[in-house]
């Protein structure tokens, strides 16, 4: 069931939809024709095609008579290739910078990848077409795996729903935010999300009186006071052109600024604002001086969160770039005068292993230039890229002002990837665990999932009231009705390892004897010594083989394994540590609060533990009564009498003042 809903949850996810289809044939259509070609070069689909392959060829990733003829005619050109399987349905494309080298690549060996060689299984024939560069190789490839969608592909996950700023074309232009593009007007954007979009809009109508109505205002309908003043010209948030109150040129000033912020040129408009306010000021023209003043603010505070690079710089554009298991995620923003312009995320689904982070950036490069028609001149990237891209002088960062560009573009791709993530969560919240015990499995080495999972830490100061806790996780979360605390019984002083023995041993043989089952994962908080003490203790019960144990040392985060003298050193990052991680730190905070309890319960009752007949029954009464020996002390020989009756009173009393 729980493939058959991710499968759902790929089938909805937007990977295949028609517009992204018809969008990649335009742009293969377009390159093409570009190039002087036809479509057609490519044609020969959609029919069932006879393989050739015997099964020794297939075992032996082998091509077909047919197809082996195919590749070794092939030139040794830049270009794209596709592979067809039985069906006629096209299940790869890629690039090459020579052609005949990379196809007969897949048909020589075996590959460590399981994926390549199951998509060389299923090749039966092949499809190419010559280009003169390998760029120009990368454009084609894009354009059509976003047009046939090959199955063994990494896959652009297209959102089309980016926030764009539009500008109309109009007598009054109308600024306003959309996600649909057609209108005859000015687009600006996109913006990575709508908050980014909302707040470049909030500082156009800080700063502008710019109409919002939908009015279709002409020089007829104005003459004949068709439309009516609104709230907003009341509140002073617009000029009132639907009566004319403001003329189109001077309007058209308005509009001309409100291009300079979308152009990103708000530094240069800061200082212009500036120039403004101070000639006003010197003509003692105040009230205009204190208007121009407030449009002053707001774009100095605008820059003072948008501009991210230098302002006396050039043009730059900057790609960002992290993955996680099945995913890659690139992070794009085009910096004009140091501020941000045009920002996009690109969400790429990929095998692991499949790809390598190079080629991906250069796929997210060629979608960008398609999808903005953009020339890069200069690129900040955090490596480069696999492709040699005409005339682009490529930056990798150390330090200085574009290092700091690309910590934030960074910074946005982390976002993204964790918005991704959680969104994936929420939808199927039971694929998130699989894919964490699936990790955790792999990382410690296990024959089986760790659903179940116990941690131990030992508490005492000195030797004095030795405790132990253990805490339980069950898909990796907290499951705090399985807790336990023990205090220890059989240890005399500070001895952390004998005293893991011990409740390793009570722990575990109860649970055998009451037919619980075994965690298949057990941790104890220390270094070899606990480890060792902990193996002892299984071998001793003969659960050595049906349950898993590690050891946690607290100083460097190692994991330590029986029988292995070398710790393992696990990623910071990856989820199976942070797992631990948080075991560990609740059996220290569990262990702790009992420590703590039984410790101050142990002072209070030794103080009473000291009066001759006092037992344990009578101090209980006297501390349910008083609250605190302090109380006790304070008493009145007739009130302690009250609580625990005149013969004990007496004694307790004297106790406490023995000159009474």
């Amino acid at each position: 069931m729980g493939e058959k809903r991710d499968e759902i949850i790929e089938e909805n996810s937007g990977d295949t939809d028609k517009e992204l289809r018809e969008e990649g044939r335009r742009e293969v259509e377009n390159l093409l024709a570009g190039w002087g070609r036809n479509i057609d070069e490519m044609g020969g689909f959609g029919i069932e095609i006879t393989p050739d392959r015997t099964q020794e060829d297939i075992f032996n990733n082998r091509p077909g008579k047919q197809l082996r003829e195919k590749i070794l005619n092939l030139p040794d050109s830049p270009g794209v290739y596709m592979y067809i399987d039985r069906h006629g349905n096209v299940i790869y494309v890629g690039k090459a910078k020579r052609l005949k080298r990379r196809v007969s690549s897949y048909f020589n060996r075996h590959h460590d990848v399981t994926r390549t060689n199951l998509l060389v299984r299923n090749i039966v024939d092949m499809r190419f077409i010559v280009v003169a560069t390998e760029e120009d190789a990368l454009h084609l490839e894009n354009a059509m795996i976003k047009e046939y969608q090959p199955r063994y592909n990494v896959l652009l996950k297209d959102d089309k729903s980016y926030p764009w700023i539009v500008v109309t074309k109009e007598l009054y232009p109308r600024v306003f935010m959309t996600r649909e593009k057609g209108l005859p007007a000015k687009y600006y954007g996109p913006y990575s999300n709508q908050h980014s979009a909302k707040v470049v809009l909030d500082l156009i109508r800080e700063t502008y009186p710019l109409r919002s109505c939908r009015h279709a205002l002409d020089e007829r309908s104005i003459a004949r006071n068709k439309y009516s003043l609104c709230l907003d010209y009341h509140i002073k948030k617009c000029a009132g052109p639907c009566r004319g109150l403001i003329n189109p040129d001077d309007y058209g000033k308005y509009i001309s600024r409100v291009r300079q912020i979308l152009n990103g040129e708000t530094v240069e408009l800061e200082r212009i604002l500036l120039a403004e306010m101070n000639e006003l000021a010197e003509n003692w023209k105040f009230e205009e001086a204190q208007a121009v003043k407030e449009k002053y603010e707001a774009v100095k505070g605008y820059n003072a969160k948008s501009v991210i690079g230098e302002s006396s710089g050039e043009d730059a554009d900057m790609f960002a770039y992290v993955e996680n298991e099945d995913r890659a995620f690139v992070n794009f923003m085009h910096l004009h005068k140091g501020a941000v312009t045009q920002s996009l995320n690109l969400e790429y689904r990929r095998h692991k292993n499949e790809v390598t982070r190079e080629e991906i950036l250069s796929m997210a490069m060629s979608e960008v230039k398609s999808r903005f028609d953009r020339d890069f001149r200069e690129v900040i990237v955090p490596f480069l890229p696999d492709v040699e891209f005409e005339g682009v002088a490529f930056n990798v960062p150390k330090k200085g002002a574009k290092k700091k560009v690309l910590d934030v573009g960074m910074k946005n791709a982390q976002q993204y990837m964790k918005d991704v993530e959680k969104a994936a969560e929420k939808l199927n919240p039971e694929r998130s665990v699989e894919k964490l015990m699936a990790q955790m499995k792999s990382d410690f080495r296990l024959n089986v999932e760790p659903r179940h999972i116990e941690c131990f830490d030992n508490s005492n100061i000195q030797g004095t009231n030795p405790v132990a806790s253990c805490v339980v996780f069950r898909n990796g979360k907290p499951s705090k009705r399985d807790y336990r605390h023990f205090n220890i019984k059989t240890v005399v002083g500070a001895n952390d390892f004998a005293s893991m023995k011990e409740i390793l041993h009570r722990r575990y043989t109860r649970m055998m004897a009451e037919g619980e089952p075994l965690p298949q994962l057990v941790v104890v908080d220390g270094g070899k010594g606990q480890l060792s003490a902990a193996v002892e203790a299984f071998d001793e019960m003969g659960i050595r083989g049906e349950v898993a144990l590690v050891g946690i040392a607290k100083r460097l985060e190692e994991i330590y394994f029986p029988g292995d003298s070398l710790p393992l050193y696990i990623d910071k990052k990856s989820p199976s540590l942070r797992v631990i991680q948080a075991l560990r730190d609740e059996a220290h905070r569990f262990g702790i609060t009992h420590h703590r309890n039984r410790r101050s319960k142990g002072q209070v009752v030794s103080e009473l533990d000291g009066i001759p007949g006092v037992g344990p029954a009578t101090a209980a009464a006297l501390m349910k009564h008083f609250k605190s020996v302090r109380k006790i002390k304070e008493a009145s020989l007739e009130e302690i009498g009250e609580a625990v009756g005149k013969a004990k009173g007496a004694i307790i009393y004297g106790h406490f003042h023995p000159e009474k």
